[in-house]
């Protein structure tokens, strides 16, 4: 898979932080993270608009299984990814998942870890 950014090296060290995964190319125009079995390429496109939230215009998201929802999301955004205040997993009854926006506007998904 292959997103379209701003600024591929950056946004490549955003998610090696929160995978953990290696970064295995990083240039102006083209970076990648994986793990050996999956990679996450970055290409760029500066005029890239990223779509609003909430928005029948998105086109996809990461959902990513954490054991800590809210402690992940406080690491992410002291990393760069920023809350936007929808938030459809929290209800009342408590937060089933956590929407963040990557650094250049991408949506993902914080969940718990499934047992």
């Amino acid at each position: 898979m292959t997103l379209d950014c701003a600024e591929p090296k950056k946004l490549a060290a955003f998610y090696h932080e929160i995978t953990g995964w290696e970064i295995q190319y990083a240039e102006d125009e083209y970076a990648a993270v994986g793990n050996g079995d999956t990679s996450i390429y970055f290409g760029r496109v500066p005029e890239r608009k990223p779509v609003e939230w909430p928005s029948p215009d998105k086109q996809f998201h990461f959902d990513f299984r954490v054991p800590d929802v809210a402690k992940a999301a406080e690491e992410y955004v002291a990393l760069g990814a920023t809350r936007p205040e929808f938030q459809p997993g929290i209800t009342e009854e408590g937060t089933r998942w956590i929407v963040l926006q990557d650094p250049e506007g991408h949506l993902l998904c914080l969940c718990p870890e499934t047992t």
